[in-house]
Order: structure tokens, then sequence, then C-alpha cells
């Protein structure tokens, strides 16, 4: 049985890979065509712009898909970041389908490949789910078509979707644009890397531990994990079906922060919850947006360290460019330690894995390949209790060390009564951070966002989230929260001001902090680009997204503006 299993496996990755340059090949002759200077003007505008253009006439939608289209197969050749082409299909939708007087009208939008297009797969990069087409569109592609948008690629992604790497047997390896020997982020690491090679301007992501905001910092774009309830859930696959202690949210990303406000708001204007049970009715509040768009003086307060992995010499850069560019302004910037970020990963870790990785490992065929990261976590949890009980005292009390010793005790499937107590410890922890927030200021003195690293390092190189699976406390403890979270790209790796401290010695730190430091490297990291985390409390992405664009005015008139990658 293993043996054949292990040839249909083979013979179905072989299928689809085939399927794809099958349909890339049979694409009409002026996809490979040099860009215009018409399409160059295409690729410059806003969204916004486009819809108008359309509207009026200006822009026929194919010619802006079209456009896309030739830079998307530039962007899959060097980063491998497709999985399903839609362009045929895309030009016919376009034409009939897509609501051309709605506010995204005729704008291609990129999709992680676990959303349902009807016609296609959602592999989520197992073999198992190939050869199973849908048969409709789910309420996502349904809104994007009302709302004038066209869905026209989807992008690849890790099989478990608990990796900051994108890679599986079916689609193959995702790379990052600016350095093809880094990932470009996950889960949602094709959409980083394509969005980042500007071969789309919207795409849409998931994100359970930070599967929207790491891609971006990894890859150079923008993105904002929404608050649950807030956007649209339904009409997915995932590598996790039925896991709810840190819901997956569906999300945004753009390759410029202008398009991704605007895409969000659009997309919520257009009142999802009509198409999906899950969403709140909560219509767009434009007052939120537009007083933190101009309030004076903002109360920021800034998380320098999670108290577990201290962040990297380019990720603390890029959270004091961004501080001071803002204390420059005349807000009011301060350093925060919130409760126990550390409790927060602990909890999380555990309720993300509570049933001990069954769900997702039960898709898996006979050699099928598994993310490096995922498979440690696996491996450890299926070890003899008394070989894991060993391992923790010899951690704690030999090696001294505390941070490691407590993420991995009890690491376990938990039964239905240990299971329900970590709820009760997540449901607290939660008020705490909340009365914490609170005790911030009241009124005009309250909080008003953090500035966090979205993650201790930079992109790891492939093969890294084998060491650094557990460094992931930056943006776990906001899906642990369900707050929202934005993040921008703010400069690049500089070999010299980036370099670690000569007094530097991995054997001093925890061992989450040494799974994260063991690939830093500032030299060859050198160029790829750091994010910054903007964090609001639930359901508060308007003011997220306001706040995201002062911080980016900010660093424009004090320190520069980040420099997107140059479309070829």
């Amino acid at each position: 049985m293993g043996l054949l299993e292990y040839r249909q496996h083979k013979a179905d990755c072989q299928r689809k890979q085939q399927e794809r340059a099958t349909k890339i090949a049979s694409l009409p002759a002026t996809y490979s065509y040099p860009l215009t200077p018409q399409e160059r003007t295409i690729l410059g505008k806003p969204i916004q712009e486009l819809v108008q253009d359309v509207q009026n006439n200006i822009t026929n939608p194919v010619d802006i898909l079209r456009t896309y289209g030739k830079v998307t197969l530039k962007a899959h050749e060097k980063t491998n970041c497709a999985t399903e082409i839609l362009f045929p299909e895309a030009e016919a939708w376009a034409s009939k389908e897509c609501n051309l007087k709605g506010p995204l009208a005729g704008i291609p939008v990129s999709l992680k490949d676990s959303i349902q297009v009807a016609g296609f797969d959602i592999t989520v990069g197992f073999s198992t789910h190939t050869g199973k087409p849908y048969a409709k569109d789910g309420p996502m592609v349904r809104l994007l078509k009302d709302a004038g948008a066209v869905p026209f690629v989807k992008t690849n992604l890790p099989t478990t979707l608990l990796s900051f790497e994108s890679t599986n047997d079916v689609w193959g390896r995702t790379t990052n644009p600016h350095n093809t020997d880094y990932s470009p982020g996950g889960s949602t690491g094709g959409e980083s890397a394509l969005l980042a090679f500007g071969g789309s301007r919207i795409g849409i992501g998931s994100d359970v531990a930070g599967s929207v905001r790491v891609p971006a910092h990894f890859s150079g774009c923008y993105s904002i994990r929404c608050s649950t309830g807030r956007w649209p859930k339904m009409g997915m696959n995932t590598a996790m079906p039925g896991q709810e202690a840190i819901p997956s949210v569906f999300s945004p990303m753009a390759r410029t922060l202008n398009d991704l406000t605007y895409f969000t708001r659009s997309l919520i204007q257009c009142k999802p919850w009509e198409y999906d049970y899950t969403v709140h009715p909560l219509e767009w509040r434009q007052s939120i947006e537009d007083e933190y768009k101009d309030r004076k003086v903002m109360r920021v307060g800034v998380m320098r360290t999670d108290g577990v992995v201290d962040p990297s010499p380019a990720c603390a850069r890029a959270l004091s460019l961004v501080a001071d560019a803002l204390r420059a302004e005349g807000h009011e910037v301060f350093d925060v330690s919130p409760p126990s970020p550390y409790e927060a990963l602990k909890l999380a870790s555990h309720l993300l894995l509570s049933d001990g990785g069954q769900t997702f490992m039960s898709f898996f065929r006979s050699g099928e390949w598994n993310d490096l990261g995922a498979a440690v976590m696996v491996r450890y949890m299926r070890l003899p209790r008394f070989v894991k009980t060993l391992h923790y005292w010899w951690v704690k009390y030999i090696r001294r060390d505390a941070i490691w010793a407590g993420l991995i005790k009890d690491w376990s499937p938990k039964s239905a009564y240990e299971y329900w107590a970590l709820v009760g410890k997540r449901e607290a922890y939660k008020a705490t951070f909340y009365d914490w927030w609170d005790a911030q200021g009241a009124g005009e003195t309250a909080m008003d966002v953090m500035l966090v690293p979205p993650n201790a390092t930079p992109a790891v190189p492939h093969g890294g989230m084998h060491d650094a699976v557990s460094s992931c406390g930056y943006t776990f403890l906001f899906n642990l929260l369900d707050y929202s979270a934005g993040v921008l790209p703010v400069t690049h790796v500089d070999a010299s001001k980036d370099a670690l401290p000569s007094a530097f010695a991995l054997g001093n730190l925890n061992g989450i902090a040494q799974g994260a430091y063991k690939h830093y490297d500032a030299t060859k990291m050198a160029g790829l680009p750091v994010g910054v985390q903007v964090v609001g409390r639930r359901l508060q992405e308007e003011k997220v997204l306001a706040v995201m664009q002062r911080c980016e005015d900010a660093l424009d008139r004090h320190s520069g503006p980040y420099e997107l990658l140059d479309i070829d």
C-alpha cells in the first residue's frame, strides 16, 4: 500500500505541475510580449485610479488583467509563486461575471491556493486534494466578482499552513524575490512573493500565527490581519479543518498601503455578511479612519521585546526608525511591557496543536514531504511521555533553560479536559491583556496602538524553519488576542548597521532564541526587507490602517520612503 500510494502521490504532483506548465504555454501570445508604455502606465496606477479608468471606459479590464498577467509570469519564473493559472477564465469573468460598476471594477486579485474558485482544485499543497475541482465559487470569490474584482491566479503555501516557508511536493518551493536563497514567508508566501515582485497589487491570504504578516515582513509588501468576523471565512480549505482554538483569519495583502486601505474599505462596504454567515454586520466606520488620519497627537506604545527572543539588530533598527519618526512628528511614543507574551506563546502553541497534529498529518500520503518545522513539532509530540519527561528535566535543570523547558512541557495531544482548561487560561489571559491596555490611559491619554516587530529576524533561508519553528511569538500573540494588526515594510537589511555585536554568543540564548538566531547573518541577508507591525485592539481595522499611513508618512519625511522592487 505504501509504495502504491507513493507512486500515486508522485503521479498527482507531476500531473498538477504539468497542468500548470501547459496552461502557461497555451496562453495567448500577448502574455509573452514585452511591456508596452501603456502597460507600464497601468502598473504605476493605484487601484482606485484604475477603477475610475475602467468605469469611464478609458481602460479595458482585460488590458489590466493581461498587464498584470505578464508580470505574474515573470514573478513565477523567478520565485515559483503561482499554483493555478486562471488567466483565460479571468478574461471571460471580466467580460461576463464581474460587476464593472463596483468599487473594484476590473482590478485583478490574486488568491492564496486555499480559496475556493469554481472549476479549480484547492490542494493546500497535498496531493490527495488534486483532481477535485470545486463546482462553484466560494463566498469570497462571489463577493470579489460582485465588487468588480477579477480573480486571476492562485498562489503557493506550505502543506501544513504552519510555517513561515512556502514549500510542498505538489507545487514546489517558492523563493523570496529579493534573494532566492531565502523564504518569502508563509503560509501566504506565494502571495507575498507575487506582490513584492509587482505581479499583483491586491491579494488575499490567511493568518493563524502570522501567515499574512510575516510574509509581508519577509518579502516587503503590506498586510493586515483582520479580527475574526470582519472578513469572510467560508469557501476555503485548510490543513486543520475544525481547529477553532486559534482561528485562522482570511485577510488582505497589497503591494502598497494605499491599495491595502482602499481594498479593505471597499470589500467591507460591500457587506460581506450578506455572503458569509460568519461575518459580523459591522459597517466600515469611516469616521474612525478619518479621526486617526488627522489626530494631532497619538499615543503609541512600543514593545521592544517579547521577552523570549529579542529582535535582531535589523528588526530593532526598523522599529526604532518608526518610533523616532512618529516622535519627531510630535506624537507621544513610549516603551511598554505587556503581560507575559511568553505565556501567550505557550497557550497559543498548545491550543493550536491540541490534536497532536493528527488532523493535518491525516492528509499526507506515503513519502510526501512535510515542512521541516511542522515535522519537528509532530515528531516531538509523538515521543513516548517518559522520553519527553527526561528531556524536559535535562533542558530545565541541566541546561537551565526555563524558557525552552516551559514551552515543551506537556507537549502532547490534549484530552477534552485538558483542552477546556487551556481555553479557560486563554480567556483569562485575554482579559488580563485587555485590562493592561486600559491601564495605559483613558480618553485622550489612552494608548492608541502598539508598534511591535513582526518577527525576531528578517526572512529565514530555505529549511530555516527546522530551527526557527517556535520563534513566532511577535505575531502569534495577536492571533491569541484576536487583535487587528498590520505590517508595513520600513527598510532593508544593512550588512554593516545590522551586524551582530562582537560579544554575541548563540550559546547564551534560550532554545527558542537559538533557533531564531542560528540563521541570522546580516551580510548574507543584506537587501532583504524589514517591516514593523502596527497593532490595535479587536475589530479596529480602520484605526490600524490609518495609523499605518501616519507611520509611512512620518518615515517618508524623516528617514526616507521604503523602496519597492522595480517591475522589470
